[in-house]
């Protein structure tokens, strides 16, 4: 999905700005990086642009319009201010957005929401520490260049006057937010509703630190490897994500704000904090309390409550529920499930498993408590984990015996079965989904062809073609792109009416959304089998056989 970030930025040195664009830079310390004689190294691939300015010139452009209106003086002022837009890194194979497409939909966005500023519009396909995502840059001088007409996102009178300064507000934000969502609709990319909260909130700050933790920690766990040790942690947890595990682990069990808040304090000793109609957690050993916000809209008040009562009800729906009667058990363990029962022969497996209508359950994967540093640092959490893992094997068993597998080859036929059916119906719908694209494509030059045909008809008709072209230049320019993406479509230049494309655009639209439900339906069961194939191996004890023999062939190859 794309989603809008923003920064504010105070430094005057508007030339770094176009040093970060053209040249590479390390992703912590914001340093450019030099090669072995101490060069800059241009970015591998980048698309620059710039909009009110000449994009080199942007910085001495912007130092000129400032020195005109008397504004950004101060150290304390803000000179300019920098918006990302990052798209889904899966539009690149999926959507074909490329680096040139993305610089034009971020020229486009700048246009329609900052007119008349001075603007370096930036794309790079590299993505944030080689993500592979491709995201555009917009940097716009604080002050306003040129008067424009007043658009209905801009609050103040001066905000469309040359000389003022960009005046971001709540209202302006959303405003850019749905004006993102708009341009990734109608290009048909990946995108989320960025006007509704996020379920976990992850701040910049946030990020950096769990990413300069995780670092620290793999080069500590290193040197306690070298020296013939196990790492007791290898996973690092900033304090706001050890507490978002924490609420998320009491609210998935609680039924009323009571169980919650003693849930918190017994297992966790973090205290629930009931204020002005908003919680906030406090834990032992940090001096300011955390706030819901800053934590993400599923650990507010709003959603809690919901939970609480959507665990109610569920608990209610069970109590009403007869109970089975319970099989005799072997075990000295409560719940523990018979490994001898796991494949019964005495079944018939002569039947077709991906024949059979598949229903998705709620099976979930045994948790490994030997890799699990969470385990590991809290006896209680580890003693729930067990428990569970005990019931996720009983119902694993259950699900061997109600689909019939009679053996661990058999279940593993069936997995490779579907993961086939998956990779056919992926296949299937993207074949799809490029023809639409295709229709989309002629639909929109061929509307663009018809627009503008009349006024090159009249520039055939007219005596001064060269006049009446540099007149119409922009008319000509459409029709005559359309007329040759509509050729290379159509080589014996038959074109296609608007009203054939829109019914073939109809029945792909059709076909579409079928093979998207089958190829979501194959998903599910693909997942479902890879957790029954986990479990078993669990409950069988070969995982780590299987790991073992993996690394040996792997070593021999």
């Amino acid at each position: 999905m794309a989603i809008l970030k923003h920064i504010a930025n105070k430094s005057a040195d508007y030339g770094k700005v176009l040093d970060y664009m053209l040249f590479q830079h390390d992703d912590f310390t914001k340093k450019e990086l030099l090669d072995d004689k101490g060069r800059k190294m241009l970015r591998e691939e980048y698309y620059i642009d710039g909009m009110n300015c000449e994009a080199m010139l942007f910085d001495e452009e912007c130092e000129m319009v400032n020195e005109q209106y008397h504004k950004n003086k101060r150290y304390d002022e803000i000179k300019s201010h920098h918006y990302i837009l990052s798209f889904d890194p899966n539009d690149k194979e999926d959507h074909a957005l490329t680096g040139e497409k993305a610089q034009a939909l971020g020229l486009e966005f700048a246009r329609n929401n900052f007119p008349g500023h001075q603007a370096l519009v930036c794309t790079h396909t590299d993505g944030h520490n080689g993500s592979g995502n491709v995201h555009v840059h917009i940097v716009i001088n604080s002050v306003r260049k040129l008067d424009v007409e007043k658009q209905d996102f801009m609050e103040r009178e001066c905000d469309s006057r040359a000389g003022f300064k960009h005046h971001l507000t709540n209202n302006y934000l959303r405003h850019l937010q749905q004006s993102v969502m708009d341009i990734c609709q109608r290009e048909n990319l990946y995108q989320v509703n960025l006007l509704s909260p996020a379920a976990d909130k992850i701040s910049e700050k946030e990020y950096w630190v769990n990413r300069q933790g995780q670092d620290k920690l793999n080069e500590l766990n290193k040197q306690i490897e070298a020296d013939g040790l196990t790492p007791s942690k290898t996973v690092f947890q900033t304090q706001k994500q050890s507490l978002r595990e924490a609420i998320a682990e009491i609210a998935s069990t609680a039924t009323s704000l009571t169980d919650f808040q003693s849930g918190l304090l017994e297992n966790y000793n973090i205290s629930l904090i009931h204020k002005r109609g908003r919680y906030s957690y406090h834990l032992p050993d940090c001096e300011k309390n955390i706030s819901e916000r800053a934590l993400g809209a599923h650990y507010g008040k709003d959603y809690l409550l919901q939970q609480f009562d959507k665990n109610t009800k569920g608990l209610e729906k069970e109590n009403t529920q007869p109970e089975e009667p319970q099989k005799p058990i072997s075990s000295s363990f409560p719940n523990e499930p018979d490994v001898s029962t796991i494949f019964n022969p005495s079944y018939d497996y002569g039947k077709d498993p991906i024949a059979i209508l598949f229903v998705q359950t709620n099976l979930q994967l045994v948790v490994d408590l030997q890799n699990c540093v969470k385990a590991q640092q809290s006896e209680a959490y580890a003693q729930k984990v067990k428990i569970s893992n005990l019931q996720q094997m009983a119902k694993t068993i259950a699900y061997v015996q109600e689909h019939e597998y009679g053996s661990q080859e058999n279940l593993l036929e069936s997995f490779e079965e579907v993961s086939a059916k998956l990779t056919d119906a992926r296949k299937t719908l993207k074949e799809t989904e490029t023809s639409l694209r295709d229709i989309n494509q002629q639909i929109h030059y061929t509307g663009q062809y018809l627009a503008n045909k009349k006024v090159y008809i009249q520039m055939v008709k007219s005596k001064n073609k060269g006049k009446f072209r540099n007149e119409h230049s922009s008319e000509i320019a459409l029709y005559e792109a359309a007329q040759k993406f509509l050729k290379a479509k159509n080589p014996d230049r038959q074109f296609p009416s608007i009203k054939d494309l829109k019914a073939e655009k109809e029945k792909l639209t059709i076909k579409r959304s079928a093979q998207k439900d089958t190829y979501n339906y194959f998903r599910d069961y693909q997942k479902e089998l890879r957790t029954v194939c986990s479990n078993v191996d669990s409950i069988l004890g070969i995982s780590r056989i299987r790991q073992q023999e993996q690394e040996k062939s792997q070593d021999i190859s």
